[in-house]
This record gives C-alpha cells, sequence and structure tokens, in this order.
C-alpha cells in the first residue's frame, strides 16, 4: 500500500503521460472521455508494457537473477517512444533506487542502483515490491493502483474536473485494473510491446506545448 501512495517521493505525481496533450488536442474535455482514454491506456500501454515487464522483474529479483533484470531495464529504457517517456521512467526508477537506499543497503540494491543507463521504473519497483514478501499479482494491483490515482490527479488539474468526477475516473479504472494485471502476467514474451503510436505523437507535441503543467 506504501509502495502505491502518490506521496512516495518518486515524483510520479509531476507527469500527465501525455494526458495534458490530449486535452490540448480537445481528444480529453470531461470525465467519460478522460475514463475511456486511461482505460485504453491501461490496455494498450501498461498491460503489454510495463505491467508485464514488472512481473518478469519481479520474478527475476526474486531468484536474484541480475543478468535478467538488466536486460528488462534495458528493454524498459530503449522502447520508450519519446524523450519525455524516457525521462520519467529514469527519473522515477532513481529516485526509488534512492529511496530504498534509504531503508536499507544491499547487494540488490546496489545492483538496482548500478543499472545502466539508469534504473527504470518498472525495475525499480519490481524490487520495492518484491521486499514486502508480497505475492506478483498483489504486487502488480498495486503498480497499476500507484499509476490510476496519479493520472486521475492529472485529470482534475488538465482537463480540469471535479472530485466526484475524479473519481468517477477512478471507479473505471478499478474496475479495469483486476483483469489488465491478470492480462499482463498470463502475456507471452514473445508479446510484450510498447507500440502506443497516438499517445506517441502526443507525448512528443508535449515537449514544445505552449503552456505546460506536467513535465509529460
Amino acid at each position: 500500500m506504501w509502495l502505491a501512495s502518490p506521496a512516495l517521493p518518486v515524483g510520479g505525481f509531476s507527469y500527465s503521460e501525455g494526458l495534458e496533450a490530449a486535452v490540448e488536442a480537445g481528444l480529453v474535455n470531461n470525465d467519460t472521455t478522460a475514463a475511456a482514454w486511461l482505460t485504453d491506456q491501461l490496455h494498450l500501454a501498461l498491460v503489454r508494457s510495463e505491467l508485464a515487464v514488472a512481473g518478469k522483474a519481479f520474478a527475476a529479483w526474486r531468484r536474484r537473477d541480475l543478468a535478467a533484470v538488466a536486460a528488462l531495464n534495458t528493454w524498459v529504457a530503449v522502447t520508450r517512444e519519446t524523450h519525455e517517456m524516457r525521462l520519467q521512467t529514469e527519473q522515477m526508477g532513481r529516485s526509488l533506487a534512492v529511496w530504498l537506499t534509504q531503508q536499507a543497503t544491499d547487494d540488490q540494491v546496489a545492483a538496482l542502483t548500478a543499472l545502466p543507463p539508469a534504473p527504470t521504473w518498472p525495475i525499480a519497483f519490481a524490487l520495492a515490491a518484491e521486499r514486502t514478501g508480497a505475492p506478483v499479482r498483489e504486487a502488480l494491483l498495486s503498480f497499476a493502483f500507484g499509476w490510476a490515482e496519479n493520472m486521475v490527479q492529472a485529470a482534475l488539474k488538465a482537463v480540469p474536473l471535479g472530485q466526484s468526477a475524479g473519481q468517477r475516473v477512478l471507479s473505471a479504472l478499478l474496475a479495469a485494473i483486476p483483469p489488465a494485471v491478470d492480462a499482463a502476467l498470463a502475456l507471452p514474451t514473445s508479446e510484450r510491446q510498447a507500440f502506443t503510436p497516438m499517445l506517441a505523437i502526443l507525448s512528443a507535441q508535449h515537449e514544445v506545448q505552449y503552456s505546460r503543467l506536467f513535465r509529460s
């Protein structure tokens, strides 16, 4: 539950993951369109990429397979579709690695910190979650819920939405998260991918957007 909290000092609240650009483009303008946008993002992006990788990394950390961890970290880094997305995963990964170092330093935390070019967010989260002793499904539910809360907070500011509308968006995401996690856990490695063209285009446009609240 601690790892799912938006108060975790990793900076997740400062990113909208393209949502701000979608608002600017007129694709998201109320709670219904926000819920649809984020639900699609959950299924098309997180399930096939971050959640699937975090599940594999969780198992790799548990069996202390650092070669597999490094390979997964590299995959995340090289498959980010824009500069903003790459910066986000590396900044949040580094921040969580620092937080873990403050909790306890051991060979696994040192290995995480040393990952080139930087520890990425799903890989760092997987180690933090594995160290709690939680089962992998509960760890991924936590990962997805933390993402959902951050994205709803972004929607409240960017659309903007009222608190009740934000809760309706969160409710829609909460209903979608358990089957999304199950799909990510069942996803074969050969089907893992990072391919969301519209999101990538909006993210690239956000990099030069005139007025911005968020870093992505």
